[in-house]
């Protein structure tokens, strides 16, 4: 099983390459010189990032705010680089596994390539022939991931004000509107 294992990252992004509509969602890990880049779909990079921020609330709240994880990503700690080049993706994200590992006080995502079968989170094997990305970030790091993934996923063509779907420049076809383009 090729596992691309990054503890910790020199830089873990999430980015696109295209435009609004036409976007393809990555994740980018980064490390003494290797880069690993997978693909996935919007709605993961939504979910990756609120999950991360609701963990990461949640070890500060169990702690009484004792936990290393900051409130809010520290200041200064925001990455608004692009991708980094080449862009070679490694493979296409099916399921992922978010964890809090306490004794080393770090965030353990989990990214699994997509399969025929499906994977069972709770079972760290996902198969002999199947990619899998790992990556530890700090609680500092993980707010900066998640505050840049949601406005990266935010960014994107702005919401119908009747049906919120995404309106393209020339409209849409509303289904509010029975139909007629907005």
């Amino acid at each position: 099983m090729p596992v691309h294992e990054y503890d910790p990252p020199e830089r873990f992004v999430a980015g696109t390459v295209g435009q609004p509509g036409q976007r393809t969602f990555f994740l980018q890990a980064r490390a003494r010189g290797r880069v690993t880049s997978v693909a996935l779909e919007k709605t993961q990079v939504s979910a990756l990032a609120e999950r991360v921020g609701e963990l990461l609330d949640e070890i500060v709240r169990r702690s009484g705010g004792a936990a290393p994880v900051p409130a809010m990503p520290p200041a200064g700690s925001e990455d608004t680089a692009p991708l980094d080049l080449p862009i070679d993706e490694e493979f296409r994200v099916g399921t992922m596994s978010l964890a809090w590992d306490g004794e080393r006080d770090v965030v353990v995502i989990e990214c699994f390539e997509v399969s025929d079968t499906d994977v069972d989170p709770e079972e760290p094997d996902p198969g002999p022939d199947q990619n899998l990305l790992r990556v530890s970030l700090d609680g500092a790091a993980a707010r900066a991931f998640a505050a840049r993934a949601l406005a990266l996923v935010s960014a994107g063509r702005p919401p119908c004000p009747f049906c919120a779907g995404p309106l393209d420049p020339v409209g849409h076809v509303c289904p509010r509107a029975n139909g007629y383009r907005r």
